[in-house]
C-alpha cells in the first residue's frame, strides 16, 4: 500500500489533501479513485484512506480509519556517526531509519577523511533521504537527519540520552549486551561511531570522562558505515523492538 506524510493541517473534515511532490507520485504511481493508500501525519498516526479524485497539483483522499503507527520502536535511539567520505552518509541514513533510528546526526572528529566546508547545505538532501526511507520502511515519524558540529557538540548530544554508548574497537570496553542488559526499561539512547581511520586514543578517553560507556561490538572491526546500523540494530534487539 503506498505511504504518504503530510502535515496535521492537511488533515481536515474526514478528507486528507496531498500537494506537491506527493500529488505527482499518486500519478506516478498510477493510483485510481477507489484504492486505498496510507498518509502518516509524522507524529506517528496513521490514516488509512481511500484515494476520491487526483490531478497533477493535489490529491484529495477519505479518511477511513485512524490508527497508531505499529513500526515505532519503543525507545528514541540518536545515532551519532563521525562524517564519512564519499555516499557513505546515504547508506548509512537509509539503513538506520530503515532499523528505527529517532535522529541521524553528522559531526567531525580528529580522523575524519570528509571536511567539508558547509555539511550544512547538505541537510536538504539527507531529509529527503530519510523521508523516502521512512515511507519506505513504513514508520510513523520522518526521523530527523542534522549536523551536530563538533566532536564535543556530539558528546553533548548523547549524554542529554538515558544510555549514551561509544562503539570502540580497542582498549578496554564493555560488552553491548551486557550494557544493554543492566539498563532495562530505557526511553532514549545514542550510538555514537567513528570515521574510517576510527577514533584518536583521545577521544574515547573524552568520551569515558563525560559518562559515555565504550562498548565492543565484538572482535571484528566493522566498516564506519557498518557500525551504527549494526549498534543500532542491538539496541533494538535489546529493547524488544525487533
Amino acid at each position: 500500500m503506498a505511504r504518504f506524510f503530510m502535515a496535521g493541517s492537511n488533515l481536515q473534515g474526514g478528507v486528507a489533501v496531498i500537494r506537491g511532490r506527493d500529488a505527482e507520485h499518486v500519478r506516478v504511481l498510477r493510483l485510481r479513485p477507489g484504492e486505498d493508500v496510507t498518509v502518516c501525519d509524522s507524529q506517528g498516526t496513521d490514516y488509512k484512506c481511500r484515494l476520491v479524485r487526483a490531478d497533477k497539483e493535489e490529491a484529495e483522499l477519505e479518511v477511513i480509519e485512524v490508527v497508531p503507527c505499529t513500526a515505532e520502536p519503543s525507545v528514541k535511539v540518536t545515532v551519532l556517526c563521525a562524517l564519512p567520505k564519499g555516499d557513505k552518509t546515504d547508506y548509512i541514513i537509509q539503513k538506520c531509519v530503515e532499523a528505527g533510528a529517532y535522529r541521524i546526526l553528522f559531526f567531525q572528529c580528529e580522523r575524519c577523511v570528509a571536511r567539508p566546508e558547509k555539511p550544512e547545505k547538505k541537510l536538504d538532501r539527507w531529509q529527503r533521504i530519510a523521508e523516502e526511507a521512512a515511507k519506505q520502511s513504513g514508520r510513523g515519524i520522518i526521523p530527523e537527519v542534522g549536523w551536530a558540529g563538533n566532536y564535543a557538540d556530539a558528546l553533548n548530544e548523547a549524554v542529554h540520552t538515558d544510555l549514551p554508548l561509544f562503539m570502540y574497537e580497542t582498549g578496554e570496553r564493555e560488552k553491548l549486551n551486557e550494557v544493554m542488559e543492566a539498563h532495562p526499561g530505557i526511553q532514549s539512547a545514542a550510538i555514537v561511531t567513528g570515521p574510517e581511520g576510527g577514533f584518536a586514543e583521545f577521544e574515547a578517553k573524552l568520551a569515558r570522562i563525560a559518562g559515555l560507556h565504550l562498548c565492543s561490538m565484538g572482535e571484528r572491526i566493522l566498516r564506519c558505515e557498518t557500525a551504527p546500523v549494526v549498534a543500532l540494530t542491538a539496541v533494538m534487539y535489546a529493547t524488544g523492538n525487533l
